[in-house]
């Protein structure tokens, strides 16, 4: 993962072709980015960001920003009771007890 002025690359590497390939992540525009050593890749990353920045600005437009911390999440309503009621008997609003439980799956 690769992190500029808020926005998140993810890179992958291209065994046959032996280069590295990268997409900020977490917006509908698309930007890529490549190049054949870590110090190109970071390169790309930088510059493509900053041309997807200027293009904004050119035309006159609010750049996406990457992961808002909301989402929408479609659970079944069964399961949706259980987790609000286990944040009840904890003391804690859903979104707190969704947020912790996830922050420890991931081990935050």
């Amino acid at each position: 993962m690769m992190k500029y002025k808020g926005y998140i690359g993810h890179v992958e590497y291209d065994d046959e072709a032996k280069i590295f390939h990268g997409e900020v992540v977490g917006l509908k525009d698309i930007i890529t980015f490549q190049g054949s050593s870590v110090e190109e890749l970071e390169h790309a990353f930088k510059d493509s960001v900053e041309d997807y920045l200027a293009w904004c600005k050119k035309r006159k437009e609010k750049p996406e920003k990457t992961f808002s911390g909301t989402f929408n999440l479609r659970i079944p309503p069964d399961l949706h009771a259980r987790l609000a009621l286990q944040a009840k008997s904890m003391g804690v609003s859903l979104n707190a007890f969704i947020a912790q439980t996830l922050s420890q799956v991931i081990h935050l």
